[in-house]
Order: C-alpha cells, then sequence, then structure tokens
C-alpha cells in the first residue's frame, strides 16, 4: 500500500479517535459498568462502545483490511500478513480508576510488519501517529509537530517501567543501557512518550498481546526509534495467539 495512501486512512483516523475519546470520557463521568473477561482481565461499557466506533470506521475506511480487535472474536483464528490491530482502550485500569494514562490504539501490519499507527491518550489531550516513511507526529492544535528525538543525553537515560517492583533481568538490561531513573507507566502511552524523547528506555518480559504494541511499535520506530526483543531480532505480527515476546523500547538505536 502507498504510503500517501495511508497517510489519508490515518488522517481520516483522527477525527474518529478525538470523537471515541471523548466518548470515553463522557461515559467514565457517567459511571462505567464493569464486567470481567475469560483471562480475569476487566472490560466495561467504555470498551465495547469506544470498539465499535473505531471498527465501524475502519471498515468505512479501508473496508479490504481485515481488522483483530482485542474485544471482539472476529478474525482472529485466520493465517494474517496485512490487517489492523485495534485495543480501542489499553490501560483499562487507568481507565476504571479515573487516571489519565489510558489510551486509545489502532495499528497497521503489512506483511507482518507495524507500518502506521495512530495512539490518543484522551485524557491528557496528546495525539501521536506515524503513516510510515520513516516519520512520526504529535498533533498539537491542528499543527503536527515531527517527533525526533535523537540528541539525547547519554549520561541522564530515563526508562519507564510497568511495575514499580522491577525483576532482576530487566533490572540487568537497565544497568546496560546506564538507566538513571525509571516512572511507571502502563498503557501504549509508554511508545509515544519514548518516540517524544521524554523518555528513552522500555524493558519488559513476555506479558503484553500484539493489540497492545502495534501502533506504538510503528509510531516509535518512524521516529527513529527501535521495538525489539529481548534478543534485539524484530517483532513481527499475526503470531499464534498474537502472543508478544519479551520487548525493549528505544528512542535512538544509538543507546
Amino acid at each position: 500500500m502507498e504510503t500517501k495512501k495511508i497517510e489519508v486512512i490515518i488522517k481520516d483516523l483522527t477525527q474518529v479517535f478525538f470523537e471515541a475519546g471523548d466518548l470515553s470520557i463522557e461515559l467514565r463521568n457517567k459511571g462505567l459498568t464493569k464486567n470481567v473477561k475469560k483471562d480475569n482481565t476487566p472490560v466495561t461499557n467504555g470498551d465495547i462502545e469506544v470498539n465499535n466506533i473505531i471498527l465501524n470506521n475502519l471498515k468505512k475506511i479501508s473496508p479490504s483490511i481485515p481488522i483483530v480487535s482485542e474485544e471482539t472474536s472476529e478474525n482472529k483464528n485466520l493465517d494474517l500478513n496485512t490487517f489492523w490491530l485495534v485495543d480501542p482502550i489499553d490501560g483499562t485500569y487507568d481507565y476504571i480508576n479515573n487516571r489519565d494514562e489510558f489510551t486509545l490504539n489502532a495499528g497497521l501490519i503489512i506483511n507482518k510488519v507495524a507500518v502506521a499507527g495512530i495512539i490518543y491518550a484522551p485524557a491528557k489531550k496528546r495525539m501521536f501517529y506515524s503513516y510510515g516513511n520513516n516519520i512520526s507526529y504529535e498533533l498539537n492544535n491542528s499543527n503536527e509537530k515531527v517527533l525526533n528525538n535523537k540528541n539525547i543525553d547519554k549520561n541522564n537515560i530515563r526508562a519507564v517501567s510497568y511495575s514499580n517492583n522491577l525483576k532482576p533481568e530487566i533490572i540487568e538490561i537497565h544497568k546496560k543501557l546506564r538507566v538513571k531513573e525509571y516512572v511507571k507507566m502502563k498503557s501504549s502511552l509508554k511508545f509515544c512518550v519514548i518516540a517524544a524523547g521524554e523518555f528513552h528506555v522500555y524493558v519488559a518480559e513476555p506479558r503484553a498481546k500484539e493489540w497492545d504494541i502495534a501502533a506504538g511499535h510503528a509510531i516509535l520506530k518512524n521516529s527513529g526509534g527501535t521495538v525489539t526483543d529481548l534478543d534485539g531480532k524484530e517483532i513481527l505480527y499475526g503470531k499464534n495467539e498474537f502472543k508478544n515476546p519479551g520487548i525493549i523500547l528505544k528512542s535512538t538505536a544509538d543507546l
């Protein structure tokens, strides 16, 4: 698919994500209906309604591209090469508990590679996206700000982490990367703040699913950062049960 066509699709999605983000806040303010899924993770009416908005619009905007979403069973048993990966609300615990780091996500996979994506953090009013072509943006008041994070003080490396209590193997990787401090951050916003150069590193053991990382992978990679497994190998998509390996995010390959 040509980059220009992807650009049109992503730009169409920005308004969809703004509207879905507004709805997510509105529903939370009214009081969410909460349930527990088979995997013992929470889901709310906000997750479902945001999912419906994103999927309905993706089907209109790019009708030939299959969609895999965390919140539906559709297409999950297919062997896919080119498809959308959608996580309507990543960071549901934060969403439920009135915190502001939850995000809306859609990543475009082409030939099993994360090519383009969009992430919106509605409580923070921060939107990030990439159409590919080695460039990523943050949208500020209708202005596209190019994300370029290559000027890094290697004596002041800051990391984000999934937990305040790091496992020994993650501590060792932090030491090798000369991490001076880390801050807990659960949602895909971590990809965005690393792409923006506000933080520089994230390391995690195998835990997330592909829809948790696809959009952020495209945004960070196209900003000049890297997303690999713990052995430095490329992460591809459409794996069995959409499971991820452990991952390392870097704001630049020079780290």
